[in-house]
């Protein structure tokens, strides 16, 4: 098993309601380039759909491809949205947030580890939220105490 030391929480910056999947991601990031970005599997290891569905991605005990520099010891959490009229915006429906939240707290305890957005790590708006701030208290309620 790797060792994780921190959750990074991505967005697909597609538009508000479109929905999409694993696989339509999948398909993203495995084609070659110029379509995709020519990597051997999705680069997340979860994708929260429009309706809150959550769908594995790239198994945990491999490094993700999601946040330069981060991946090795990192598990990529991606909900499908996050811009509106193309421009960046927090467009998680109620379901999304939910299993979010839920997906989250569930790792957290596991892996025993802090949520961050991909922002944090890059120059990028992605999540389109401060993951960082919304989900501080999950570490210190499930890890801490």
């Amino acid at each position: 098993m790797r060792y994780i030391n921190k959750i990074i929480v991505h967005c697909t910056a597609t538009e508000a309601g479109a929905d999409y999947d694993i696989e339509d991601v999948r398909r993203w990031h495995t084609q070659p380039p110029p379509a995709g970005n020519g990597w051997r599997d999705v680069g997340y290891h979860y994708l929260i759909k429009l309706d809150g569905t959550v769908q594995r991605g790239r198994a945990i005990s491999q490094p993700g491809a999601h946040c330069y520099g981060q991946n090795a010891h990192s598990i990529g959490v991606c909900y499908v949205g996050g811009l509106l009229d193309g421009k960046p915006a927090d467009t998680r429906t109620r379901e999304q947030k939910s299993s979010l939240l839920k997906l989250l707290a569930n790792l957290s305890l596991m892996y025993r580890c802090r949520i961050f957005g991909h922002r944090d790590f890059a120059n990028k708006e992605c999540p389109c939220f401060d993951a960082k701030s919304e989900y501080a208290g999950l570490y210190d309620k499930f890890v801490l105490h």
